[in-house]
């Protein structure tokens, strides 16, 4: 079925990645007729399948904001659901390394972080504790999460694709909106698509990632104070070829007490490091191998015994912010009727990592707004 088929419906949801496609499910499971409209060929294609794959723990975020909250709620149901449908993951486990004595304050204060979020199972390694569960890796303490693990994401996002579809939604391709307004009780939604689609329905969820800015400032109604400036931030990822020395997560900490280019692993069992942080001004995913050199020094601080013969260009992804440079880390927006004045609507901004973590969660939340 094609958007020109049906031009009437309950629920849209705009942008199959892994949140709105969790939010297209959440609804459908509800009793909703959901429609999911995405502007490329395939689900998934944009920051959901471009990312580091990492099932997070919920530490590093602050007490009682939705990143935290619904990454503590999103790793639980999501174990659950990977353990339940079969999907590949792993519980590896992740270090948090203090390189020098200097940086284990800052892992005291993320260890209270995360007992203030409801994480409550990292543990204290000494070095040489370290040294026996990471061997190449160099530091001084280190915390261990061990409920942090890894996941197929492409997977996971074809089950919540069969589930959306088992329950009577449909996912829509090569249908991008160009603008939604306000009409009664419903909204219009035009396309841009091959026959110019114009699509009505009485609920609508922005959940377009990158470009969900955009779509609200292409949404008639909405008060300006509700529409977020999007900014870019690019991260470069680097494979190791060969066998990894490494057999969990392995995280570093930056020189301002955040964390630096880190070191996960696929299902395979490949590393790759990663991500920097370029701010740019479009979407344009091509490698710039220019900073390989301080991608080489990030990583001999806790991994000395690198051969960077053996690290080669992977790929590229792109977080959704809502703030630019220098700002402090914005929470998830997850913006209702209650926030912007249009019963029916739901906008979601700023939900880059951990957001695959989350998104059962999110998926949740939204389908409980618009039930109220």
């Amino acid at each position: 079925m094609s958007p020109q088929d049906k031009q009437s419906t309950d629920c849209v949801v705009v942008g199959a990645g892994v949140v709105g496609l969790a939010a297209a499910r959440a609804m459908a499971m509800t009793g909703r007729e959901v429609i999911v409209l995405e502007a490329a060929h395939g689900i998934g294609t944009g920051a959901s399948s471009r990312n580091s794959e990492v099932i997070h723990a919920g530490i590093y975020y602050p007490a009682g904001s939705l990143k935290a909250r619904l990454c503590v709620e999103g790793k639980q149901a999501l174990y659950r659901y990977c353990a339940g449908r079969g999907i590949n993951h792993r519980r590896l486990g992740k270090l948090i390394v203090a390189v020098t004595s200097e940086e284990v304050g800052a892992l005291q204060q993320y260890e209270a972080q995360a007992l203030a979020n409801g994480v409550g199972d990292l543990q204290w390694l000494s070095a040489a504790e370290v040294r026996e569960l990471e061997p190449e890796v160099v530091a001084v303490r280190a915390l261990l999460s061990p409920s942090t693990g890894i996941i197929d994401s492409h997977e996971f996002m074809l089950a919540l694709q069969g589930d959306l579809e088992a329950a009577g939604g449909m996912v829509v391709f090569d249908t991008p909106v160009q603008s939604i307004a306000s009409e009664r009780s419903a909204f219009r939604l035009l396309c841009a698509d091959r026959d110019q689609s114009e699509i009505h329905a009485t609920t609508v969820i922005n959940a377009a990632g990158l470009q969900a800015p955009a779509l609200a400032a292409a949404t008639a109604g909405l008060p300006p104070v509700c529409l977020p400036q999007a900014y870019f931030a690019k991260g470069h990822y680097y494979g190791l070829s060969g066998r990894s020395p490494f057999s969990r997560l392995v995280y570093p900490l930056a020189g301002d007490g955040g964390l630096g280019v880190h070191v996960t692993l696929d299902l395979t069992g490949a590393a790759k490091f990663g991500p920097d942080v370029r701010w740019v001004d479009s979407v344009d995913y091509a490698f710039d191998d220019s900073r390989r050199a301080a991608f080489i020094a990030a990583i001999r601080r806790y991994y000395p015994a690198l051969d960077d013969s053996r690290l080669q260009p992977a790929y590229t992804g792109i977080r959704s912010k809502i703030v630019g440079p220098g700002e402090r880390t914005a929470d998830f927006v997850i913006q209702g009727s209650e926030d912007h004045g249009l019963p029916g609507l739901v906008n979601l901004f700023g939900i880059e990592s951990p957001g695959l973590t989350a998104s059962l969660a999110i998926g949740e939340c939204v389908a409980g707004m618009l039930s109220r």
